[in-house]
């Protein structure tokens, strides 16, 4: 097993750039993963892992896949290039998958973000959507990127099993309409309804960012909007909160 004491080396040079540029990350087709968790769901999904680094021996998970570059760094190093301001001894290096838009969805409920910009609210939504029984996840508008490490950290390795795609609002509306499935928004609207009362047979929900909610472009292409019954004196949910009451009504449907 190699060792590794220089933060200069090469390998430390390159954990860094994957870690904080996303256009490195696209260049390269890799992405880091920050954490024994997520190394673990990242090899138990077949991700196509290229290196693992760990701060000891002992740290690095049984039986790797061959072709697997295993490497020892001294803990100062480790601390040089993790992510987290707390390293928990354990990087791996996987490569992206290629997620083309399919011709037709055959899945029942599916999410769309609309310019949720913050990592770590995408990372949730993607974790809940696993949990719900979502059949995937669409990405609009600039959403912080699926690969950022705050996004694969909140998403606890749902990253790897609910399928996600990038595209734009209105090739995502030519796909749902060949598909039969409605978009519903999360947004007040003269056709809102109550977000108990929808069909989620087959269905996809719409949630906005942070900030602005759904976006004129998204909000133009749903078929109808909804609402999630909440105190008076409540302005707006989170745009994770909102949208695991969304799943979680869509998985009682």
């Amino acid at each position: 097993m190699e060792r590794i004491s220089s933060r200069k080396n090469s390998l430390c040079l390159r954990l860094r750039r994957l870690a904080a540029d996303g256009k490195y990350r696209r260049e390269t087709g890799c992405f880091l993963c920050d954490s024994p968790k997520l190394t673990a769901e990242a090899l138990r999904w077949a991700a196509d892992t290229v290196e693992l680094v760990a701060a000891a021996p002992g740290l690095l998970p049984p039986g790797l896949p061959p072709g697997v570059r295993a490497v020892e760094l001294t803990e100062d190093v480790m601390e040089s290039v993790a992510p987290s301001k707390t390293p928990q001894g354990v990087l791996a290096v996987c490569r992206m998958r290629p997620a083309a838009l399919p011709e037709r969805l055959e899945g029942k409920r599916y999410v769309v973000l609309d310019g949720v910009q913050d990592p770590g609210n995408v990372g949730t939504i993607l974790r809940t959507a696993d949990a719900f029984w979502a059949d995937g996840l669409f990405l609009v508008n600039g959403c912080a990127d699926l690969y950022h490490p705050r996004t694969l950290r909140a998403g606890m390795g749902a990253s790897f099993r609910c399928p996600v795609w990038t595209c734009g609002a209105e090739e995502l509306a030519a796909l749902l309409r060949r598909s039969g499935i409605p978009l519903y928004g999360a947004a007040l609207r003269e056709d809102t309804r109550d977000v108990r009362e929808m069909d989620y047979t087959r269905a996809a929900a719409a949630i906005g960012s942070e900030g602005r909610g759904l976006s004129q472009q998204v909000l133009s292409l749903c078929d109808a909007t909804v609402k999630i019954p909440m105190n008076d004196r409540c302005e707006s949910l989170n745009a994770a909160a909102a949208a695991a009451a969304l799943l979680w009504e869509m998985a009682r449907g």
